[in-house]
């Protein structure tokens, strides 16, 4: 296996507004954009050709990778017009893919962190001789999830939607979100419309009788696609927790970039990252968090599994937990914001605006 396609074209509406103006897959986690993990793990994996297949705020990802030298790689760009889902964003870039017909693909969505080894996947597709094998996980609720149940021998049997009712659920088998196809098997994906490969092409392979492989792989897995996963998932790379070779220093505490400005007293704990030329004040405590390029924290602020944009500004004493502050967005001294709270880009919140308890 020597070259991956990459689905990064998604717009991240779950994780606005974190992706107002960044792509999902362009938004730092432990110091980096998302994307560079997953580049990275590819590579340590022995691919080295990538296509990235973009949609939402295409311009940005080029200009960043650029040709993927530093990476170690050769990566290519392929956006496409109109939204094409899953399975159609992969036929819209079979063009650039150098493999023969019987060569294994490996395929990834954007938006997923694991620790899955890759080259087992591969070896295993290999070693059935299937069209796609699919990485799947176990999780404890399958109820949010398609379900994928397997044979003994591992191969997949039907693609279920998610179930409603406790009946339904007769297996805990998810589709994790990383594939390996047949070269040939890309070419047979009708072109020029949308597909969706989890309702159509793969329910479409299964009744054709083509081969379908299953590999369970309970090492680490977290969908991105909410902000609390996300903020998580950068907490556990810094942890340690979620293997990465990109993360740019030694996992820890917490992982401070160099330009970064952080006070003596301040208590960083809990995976928490703090990026290029933010500033965290005196006296303030972050746990698990994640402070964005050029956002200020002042002092005696406490965050806590939260996420602050770039050039985004917490005032003194405010408390936030489970929050997330837009880029460029000013939240006043004293304010108190809880789980879910959302404030939008370059929103301002005065001082004492919101609060849960007495301001006394």
């Amino acid at each position: 296996m020597t070259e991956a396609i990459l689905l990064v074209g998604g717009k991240g509406t779950r994780l606005r507004p974190l992706t107002v103006h960044t792509p999902k897959p362009m938004v730092p986690a432990a110091g980096v954009p998302f994307l560079t993990h997953q580049l990275a793990r590819a590579r340590a994996a022995g691919v080295d050709h990538i296509v990235l297949a973009t949609s939402y705020l295409a311009e940005v990802f080029e200009p960043y990778f650029g040709d993927g030298s530093a990476l170690g790689l050769h990566i290519e760009y392929v956006t496409e017009e109109e939204p094409l889902g899953t399975g159609g964003a992969i036929r819209n870039v079979a063009p650039r893919l150098r493999s023969a017909p019987g060569d294994p693909v490996l395929i990834f969505n954007g938006d997923i962190l694991t620790g899955l080894d890759i080259r087992a996947l591969v070896a295993e597709h290999e070693r059935v001789d299937a069209d796609v094998s699919l990485h799947l996980t176990k999780v404890s609720d399958p109820r949010a999830y398609g379900l994928v149940p397997t044979d003994p021998t591992g191969r997949v049997t039907a693609f279920l939607e998610k179930p409603q009712t406790p009946q339904e659920i007769v297996t805990d088998q998810i589709n994790a979100g990383a594939y390996v196809f047949r070269r040939s098997v890309i070419d047979t994906i009708p072109a020029g419309r949308p597909v969706s490969v989890e309702r159509e092409t793969f329910p479409d392979l299964l009744a054709s009788g083509a081969h379908l492989q299953g590999m369970v792989d309970s090492t680490y897995w977290l969908d991105l696609g909410t902000p609390q996963a996300f903020v998580r998932g950068s907490a556990d790379l810094v942890l340690g927790r979620a293997p990465s070779p990109a993360v740019p220093g030694r996992c820890g505490d917490r992982l401070i970039l160099p330009s970064a400005q952080v006070a003596a007293d301040a208590k960083l704990t809990g995976g928490t990252v703090v990026g290029e030329d933010a500033v965290v004040g005196e006296g303030a405590r972050l746990v698990g968090s994640t402070v964005l390029s050029g956002a200020v924290i002042e002092p005696g602020a406490v965050i806590t599994d939260s996420l602050i944009g770039a050039r985004a500004s917490v005032g003194a004493r405010s408390v936030l937990t489970g929050a997330v502050i837009g880029d460029g967005a000013y939240v006043g001294a004293d304010n108190e914001l809880r789980d879910g709270v959302r404030v939008w880009c370059e929103a301002r919140l005065p001082a004492g605006a919101v609060r849960f308890s007495s301001d006394q």
